[in-house]
């Protein structure tokens, strides 16, 4: 582009897209010796739905310390209120203390206001909480329940940043998850036909997600009849990946390993050192129990 005097204009501002202007600084820097920062890994399958007069949670039982697992039978969903469950990804003691921390707050607001607590109280305080700490409280939640308003059910993110959906995931497996919601899930759906799902939405984590794993986890709240509040907590509800019995035999016969070298040491000569080194012990000990005579003091003019 140019004008009438032939002179080319300057480029016009870009805005939006793709900028690579760290490139070349990054590369510096990996030539200077810095490593690149990396992501905290997590790993962990956390899923809800709304059904038909309730919520139903799930969640995997996997805890890993980078690529170690760390405990087989973790559980991830944490108690809030008698109506409120809360699912947990991230650093486990960050879900289980943000956890514990709200529902303490909300048994002090129901013993104050004497009525029970709302979804919306405990999601308020969840979010207001992670906002403050920027991402540093390593805590992706899926929060449920069932309240005087109905079934509700939202996600929680690191940062504070909040969601209300029918259905949601979270965690590493989480894209697994949702595959099975987006092509199954429907409004209004029985008891029965929601713990299917969400169970084959952990399953399709543990499979596909090597931080996700061991077994599956659900909570239902819902409405009765009568109108009250209940809970049906199932744990372990499914095994879908155990562990197999070890196909080969590990118990070598003696002269497998081939013997390099051998030395016979007799019994004789072993026990004749043992009893000269504990004659030279004890008498450095006699030596160490006599203190040395204490001198006369000598007197010391202080003028």
């Amino acid at each position: 582009m140019s004008n009438a005097n032939n002179t080319p204009l300057p480029a016009p501002a870009s805005y939006g897209g793709f900028t690579f202007e760290n490139t070349h600084r990054n590369a510096l820097l990996t030539r200077m010796g810095y490593d690149a920062p990396n992501a905290t890994k997590t790993g962990t399958t956390i899923a809800g739905i709304v059904f038909k007069g309730g919520v139903m949670l799930g969640a995997d039982t996997r805890s890993t310390s980078g690529s170690i697992v760390a405990d087989k039978n973790c559980e991830k969903i944490h108690r809030i209120s008698s109506n409120i469950f809360c699912c947990g990804a991230g650093t486990a003691a960050d879900t289980e203390n943000v956890t514990g921390m709200v529902e303490a707050k909300l048994r002090l607001h129901e013993l104050k206001t004497g009525r029970k607590a709302r979804v919306v109280n405990a999601l308020t305080l969840l979010k207001q909480h992670l906002f403050r700490y920027q991402g540093h409280v390593s805590a992706a939640l899926v929060l449920g329940g069932v309240d005087h308003t109905g079934p509700r059910l939202h996600t929680v993110a690191p940062h504070g940043s909040t969601d209300t959906l029918p259905y949601v995931t979270m965690g590493s497996g989480s894209l697994a998850a949702m595959s099975i919601f987006e092509s199954r899930w429907k409004p209004d759906m029985s008891f029965d036909e929601a713990a299917q799902l969400v169970g084959d939405s952990i399953r399709a984590g543990i499979f596909h997600d090597l931080g996700s794993g061991s077994n599956v986890d659900l909570t239902a709240i819902y409405l009765q009849e009568d109108g009250t509040v209940a809970v049906k907590i199932m744990r372990n509800i499914d095994c879908p990946n155990p562990k197999p019995a070890p196909v080969l035999n590990y118990k070598y016969p003696t002269g497998t390993t081939a013997v390099l070298t051998k030395e016979v040491k007799p019994f004789s000569q072993l026990a004749e050192v043992t009893a000269i080194s504990r004659t030279i012990f004890e008498n450095n000990e006699d030596d160490d129990a006599a203190p040395p005579a204490a001198s006369a003091p000598v007197p010391m003019d202080i003028n």
